[in-house]
């Protein structure tokens, strides 16, 4: 009897032993973490992830000035476009984007929008009328060139010779005027409310494309969804319109006496000193201009400058109630937040918080990421759901609460992502939307000790789109991704993918360490997404091509699966399985009969031997409850397979 019983015992344990071993020895998922792009580095960018010894790009200065006819809702102007060349090769011409030929019945933005419209439908009665281009390098003696080429939102410049390589010089000057449209894409347009209307304008002058060494010139036409990729410069602008107007724009105001009364002067003096909003103009002296501004008639010119931008909008009403506040940044530095409104959007549940919001969001970002780089933060009311540019929002008008909190931090956010950091978000939209949103859910949760919060760490409850069999990839390009998918691949799928990277893979310190050192590489510089993930990898010290691959570059989900836990001689097997595409480490939860519970993590190598894992876990305990994830932050498509036995956690 005692012979008999030890072989059947040792049968068994043959048994599930040959059959552990069986699940072990599977096809392996190598392929799955190899590198999927060509990643190694150059002269230009280096395999750190940082720009390399020989990283260039060129420069675009411009001067402005242009005047707002109120009566026609035209904006006409000039100009003058300084033009640096630090590229190692020789120019011939100059590509520009007109990006209000958007706006014309024949453009390709409107021959390619659906015929039940979408967000970026827009007026198309509009686009630039141009004349009196000149084109010559910087130098004594050269010539004028006006030969031009326009087609659709895009101009060629040329020259009578080459912008010579590494510091060349060149300007280009042109006269340009447009009809201001009333819808513009979601983007910019005008507003009419009781006191007047509201002329948000963005894309509003000839501005020169990138030249970088990935793809020479960046000529993507501006279709709408798309956004813009722009180099860097310092801007001189300036804006005539009535006197009774008010104007915000980004940058400073250089010549506030000669636009503003004494009165609002004082105002503004105490808000540049006061982290407590300050009414510029109050909500009773709107329709009075005589006591806010200097003069009773005619019009004003209202000039402002900004360093180092991509880009400058502004907005002009005489309907704007305006507020402000200090901004605190970090080494005692400091800027101010602003706020123009009209009568319809005031009130302490609506724009009357605004500034309270962008001083928020402007000095968390900066004491957490990168300091803010420009001299004041504007917040725009228009009718628009939000729209950023370098210093300065478009936000709708009708924003209240919640909404108006989540769309000023968002639209502040974007001075990150893309302005401090210029990716091409006319072809990689996650590369600036995905990235801000990511930072906007820590912001949320910071300000004012979560007053409104942040629900992006659900994950879980976007299941329904990664269960859809419509979704697109993240790298879709904006233009062409479904309007339907837009909000996942280019906002919120990559913001959780940073978010796993955060909260999951790499833990907080080390990718925070990363995430600054590839903000701080490449600030006011033009990285490619290759960039990112080399240095991400470099500064975190892990090898992540398997999820750049699967998550950026893929549409396969996380599946992770108990498929049981059995005994073996005295510890007990977990008994795991990858049902998705996408290989994750593996959190468990593990309960024991005395109460007391405990947490291991498996690396993600598990998976690069196969699709199934046995993990033996050693205890003098006895295990009553596994769970993959229990803090829940896994946007696991199947959580049914989640936990083991599953009756515990009901």
């Amino acid at each position: 009897m005692k012979y008999n019983h030890l072989s059947k015992w040792l049968i068994v344990a043959l048994m599930f032993s040959a059959n552990w071993v069986s699940a072990q020895v599977t096809e392996n998922n190598q392929s799955d973490f190899n590198e999927f792009t060509y990643r190694q580095g150059s002269a230009y960018r280096a395999a750190s992830g940082k720009p390399g010894p020989e990283y260039w790009q060129n420069k675009a200065d411009y001067k402005i000035a242009v005047t707002l006819n109120e009566e026609e809702h035209i904006i006409a102007g000039k100009v003058d476009i300084t033009y640096t060349n630090n590229s190692p090769e020789s120019l011939p011409f100059v590509w520009l984007h007109l990006e209000q030929n958007r706006f014309k019945a024949d453009s390709r933005g409107t021959l390619t929008t659906p015929i039940q419209g979408n967000r970026y439908s827009g007026d198309v009665d509009g686009g630039f009328a141009i004349n009196n281009v000149e084109a010559k390098l910087s130098k004594r003696g050269s010539s004028v060139s006006s030969k031009h080429i326009i087609s659709d939102t895009r101009m060629q410049v040329f020259f009578d010779e080459p912008i010579p390589a590494k510091g060349g010089q060149a300007t280009i000057s042109m006269n340009f005027e447009f009809k201001i449209p009333v819808k513009g894409m979601d983007r910019m347009g005008r507003l009419d409310v009781a006191d007047g209307t509201i002329y948000a304008l963005a894309q509003w002058y000839p501005k020169v494309a990138v030249f970088d060494d990935v793809e020479g010139w960046n000529i993507e036409p501006y279709l709408g969804a798309g956004e813009f990729y722009l180099e860097y410069g310092d801007f001189d602008y300036q804006v005539t319109v009535p006197y009774d107007h008010i104007v915000v724009g980004s940058g400073a105001l250089q010549n506030p006496k000669e636009v503003l009364s004494k009165t609002v002067l004082d105002r503004l003096e105490k808000a540049e000193n006061s982290d407590e909003t300050v009414l510029l103009i109050k909500p009773d002296e709107v329709t009075k201009p005589e006591l806010t501004r200097p003069k009773q008639e005619g019009t004003l010119t209202w000039r402002f400058k900004i360093e180092n931008a991509r880009d400058v909008a502004f907005a002009s009403s005489s309907a704007f109630i305006w507020d402000a506040a200090r901004i605190n940044l970090p080494e005692g530095k400091k800027a101010i937040a602003q706020s123009a409104y009209p009568n319809e959007s005031d009130g302490q549940d609506a724009w009357s918080r605004s500034t309270e919001y962008s001083k928020a969001s402007i000095e968390h970002y900066s004491n957490k990421w990168y300091p803010y780089p420009y001299p004041s933060a504007v917040n725009v009311a228009a009718d628009i759901n939000g729209m950023e540019y370098p210093g300065l929002n478009f936000c709708s008008y009708k924003s209240k609460e919640g909404s108006l909190w989540g769309v000023t931090d968002h639209e502040f956010g974007h001075n990150w992502f893309p302005m401090i950091v210029g990716s091409n978000e006319r072809r990689y939209a996650w590369m600036d939307e995905g990235f801000n949103s990511f930072i906007n859910h820590y912001s949320s949760e910071a300000f004012n000790d979560g007053e409104y919060g942040s629900t992006m760490q659900q994950t879980r409850k976007y299941l329904k789109w990664f269960n859809s069999e419509d979704r697109e990839g993240i790298d879709t390009y904006p233009d062409v991704a479904n309007t339907s998918n837009l909000g996942m691949i280019a906002y919120m799928k990559p913001a959780i993918g940073l978010l796993l990277l955060r909260e999951y893979i790499l833990g907080e310190e080390r990718f925070d360490n990363a995430f600054k050192a590839y903000i701080e590489a490449w600030a006011y510089k033009h990285p490619q997404p290759n960039d990112f993930f080399n240095i991400v990898e470099n500064v975190g010290g892990e090898n992540l091509s398997w999820f750049w691959k699967s998550w950026f570059y893929g549409t396969d989900n996380i599946d992770l699966a108990i498929e049981n836990v059995v005994p073996y001689g005295n510890d007990q097997v977990v008994i795991l399985s990858n049902k998705g595409g996408v290989p994750m480490p593996v959190k468990l939860g593990l309960t024991y009969a005395d109460g007391s519970k405990e947490s291991i993590v498996l690396p993600v190598e598990i998976w690069q031997r196969g699709d199934s894992w046995n993990y033996q876990h050693k205890s003098n305990k006895q295990l009553i409850g596994v769970e993959i994830d229990p803090e829940k932050i896994l946007p696991d498509i199947n959580i049914a397979n989640d936990k083991w036995p599953s009756e515990i956690y009901k």
